[in-house]
């Protein structure tokens, strides 16, 4: 069997990807949210929909180890937009919660991301862009 190619489903799931996380980044700084990693968009979106979550939540939500989230949630303290502490629950626990220039973010996000999924429909028709996130969705559990 040859080894794959570049129009194997890992890379072109792997180049879409990398794609979007470049238009994400060009719009924020474009925004004057230069400081803004499309990675940090693991920690920021669950915080979105629940904010103050322990790490452990956020990691699951995120589908990242707790290492992984522990450096991102780092670099997004470094940055402004998240603020940490002890869980008087649990004093082992850690607690992240956005800071007031993370929550006006949101909706500089929102616009963003809505920008990109126009874009896509343009390209994929709406229920091409709605195949296409179910597909995704599916594809995440493997």
């Amino acid at each position: 069997m040859p080894p794959p190619d570049t129009a194997n489903l890992g890379f072109l799931l792997a180049k879409a990807s990398q794609r979007w996380n470049e238009r994400l980044a060009r719009a924020f700084a474009e925004r004057g949210h230069r400081e803004v990693r499309p990675s940090y968009g693991s920690v920021l979106l669950p915080l979105w929909e629940s904010d103050g979550l322990r790490i452990g939540q956020l990691a699951e939500r995120a589908r990242l180890s707790k290492q992984t989230l522990t450096t991102l949630v780092r670099l997004c303290e470094r940055d402004g937009l998240v603020t940490t502490r002890r869980d008087p629950a649990d004093g082992r626990a850690t607690l992240v919660t956005l800071t007031g220039r993370a929550q006006s973010l949101g909706a500089t996000a929102a616009e963003v991301v809505a920008e990109l999924e126009t874009e896509v429909e343009r390209r994929l028709s709406p229920a091409g862009r709605r195949a296409l996130e179910a597909a995704l969705q599916e594809v995440m559990e493997i």
